[in-house]
């Protein structure tokens, strides 16, 4: 019996999400998935179906191995700039130089933001860095958490030279015509929960106050002795500041420049047409391997590191992107088993939503409840956008529409608030780390702040799917937000009147 196109085809996601919401396990909830789907294929046939599986998982790999060198790389890079010892240089040069709780709390916001090329990298260095300088200034850790878990994955999911958007620009079916770094710059002005947690976090900021939980952990812990808490951390190298600030730089110049050449900048191309046209992996694997090559010529002559640690460095580096890899494969093997060349989930998906504009209007906000809920329960944004993305697309065809776009930045939202507000999320659980926070003190205050953005951003997608304007959505986030401040400020002068 045929199944493809049909009801039935369903079930592969369903499994994976359900399984995934029960066991808190993502890598065997989308083996499991994968595995449903391949039987339905084959008839349920269990020699055929595990070797449909590997197929199609031998065959995405292959498709996407660029990502994957990518990943590695960037592992290097940053197990390098950790090694070299130029964050400890940086944090001793902003406690000399920062002069205020204030500018404390910028100067820890602004590097979260430079870091913007991995949120791993961005957790554990901001962390490490900075919390000389907010203890200084008599910022709890609490807080510190947040900042640095505020700017992480919002930065990550908004920055087009990112593992981040390489993993999202990968989760296109493969049947796919669309380009997918094209697809996540579209999304960047739709992606409602990181701009507006950006923009929530800049406000707390400036205005230098703190409600709910947040508020009661600062009255209890703002100025207590931290000495006790802070480990020694042994760091190889004799880096400076530009030790690195200059690699992320380089990286950032390099992949913009892979990317004008592999869109044929060099045979007369515009720069517009050479960015819609470029190669995005290839570009980032380019870049990546030549700032290794300059860390490498900046590092060594200087002995900033010794030739043995540079070289340690390198499975240090891809021991750091394994589970990355392992999550994606599942996710683009998951992706290739419900494409339009196996269960065609597609074909069935879209004969249904289109017939029904209502539906097709809510999209937008179920898919960010559903990815919110579905990353809350299993802690990886990475795999959440994975199941997600191809039945977005699925679901309103194989062209970058309004609709299509806002629905996935609706997935990347939900995917980084579920992120924010999970125990086990790993992004949250360095964030306690860096800061050196206990982790539930970390995930308790925060979850109000991620919250409040969330039901902001859920707003927002609903009127921008009934409107089919993501601006609008945009601009009803800002509004929402800009109330929701004015109002908060107000209360609290009234309190400290």
């Amino acid at each position: 019996m045929d199944l493809t196109a049909t009801v039935w085809t369903l079930l592969p996601p369903i499994i994976a999400i359900a399984l995934a919401l029960i066991t808190k396990e993502v890598y065997s909830s989308l083996l499991i998935g994968i595995l449903a789907g391949a039987l339905l294929y084959t008839g349920f046939n269990p020699l055929h179906a595990v070797e449909t599986t590997f197929t199609v998982m031998g065959g995405k790999l292959g498709d996407n191995i660029n990502i994957c060198i990518f990943l590695v790389l960037l592992g290097i890079l940053v197990s390098l700039v950790t090694k070299s010892g130029a964050s400890r240089a940086y944090g001793d040069w902003a406690v000399k130089t920062i002069r205020t709780r204030r500018g404390a709390s910028f100067a820890t916001s602004f590097l979260g933001m430079f870091i913007f090329v991995d949120d791993y990298f961005n957790c554990l260095t901001v962390g490490t860095v900075m919390r000389p300088v907010t203890d200084k200034y008599n910022i709890t850790r609490a807080k510190l958490a947040y900042i640095i878990d505020a700017t992480a994955a919002p930065i990550c999911i908004i920055a087009p030279i990112s593992s981040w958007a390489a993993a999202v620009g990968s989760s296109l079916p493969e049947s796919s015509a669309m380009d997918g770094f094209s697809l996540f710059l579209q999304t960047i002005p739709m992606n409602l929960y990181a701009l507006l947690t950006i923009l929530f976090l800049i406000w707390l900021m400036a205005v230098d106050f703190d409600f709910g939980p947040m508020a009661k952990y600062e009255r209890a812990h703002r100025g207590e002795d931290l000495s006790h808490q802070e480990e020694n951390y042994v760091v190889g190298g004799a880096g400076k500041v530009y030790d690195l600030i200059l690699p992320i730089c380089v990286l950032i110049v390099l992949c913009i420049a892979g990317m004008l050449y592999t869109g044929g900048i060099l045979e007369g191309v515009g720069i517009v047409d050479a960015f819609a046209n470029c190669d995005s992996s290839t570009s980032l694997v380019l870049g990546s391997f030549f700032t290794l090559v300059f860390t490498f010529i900046l590092y060594i002559p200087r002995k900033v590191l010794s030739f043995g640690q540079f070289c340690e460095a390198f499975t240090e580096g891809f021991k750091s992107m394994v589970p990355a890899i392992l999550i994606l494969t599942l996710a683009w093997t998951l992706s290739g088993v419900c494409s339009e060349e196996y269960l065609n989930i597609g074909g069935f998906v879209s004969s249904v939503v289109n017939g029904n504009s209502m539906v097709s209007m809510l999209m937008p906000a179920i898919f960010f409840l559903i990815a919110l809920g579905l990353a809350f329960a299993t802690g990886t944004s990475w795999g959440t956008f994975g199941i997600l993305i191809p039945i977005a697309v699925a679901v309103f065809g194989d062209a970058p529409s309004t609709m299509l776009v806002m629905t996935v930045a609706a997935c990347l939202s939900g995917a980084v608030c579920g992120d924010h507000i999970s125990p086990i999320s790993d992004t949250t659980i360095l964030a306690s780390a860096g800061a050196q926070c206990n982790h539930i003190d970390h995930v308790s205050t925060q979850m109000p702040y991620a919250l409040i953005i969330a039901v902001i951003s859920f707003i927002g997608f609903l009127v921008g799917g009934v409107t089919s304007n993501g601006i609008v959505a945009l601009v009803l986030g800002i509004v929402l937000l800009a109330a929701f401040a004015l109002l908060t400020t107000a209360r609290q002068k009234k309190n400290r009147a």
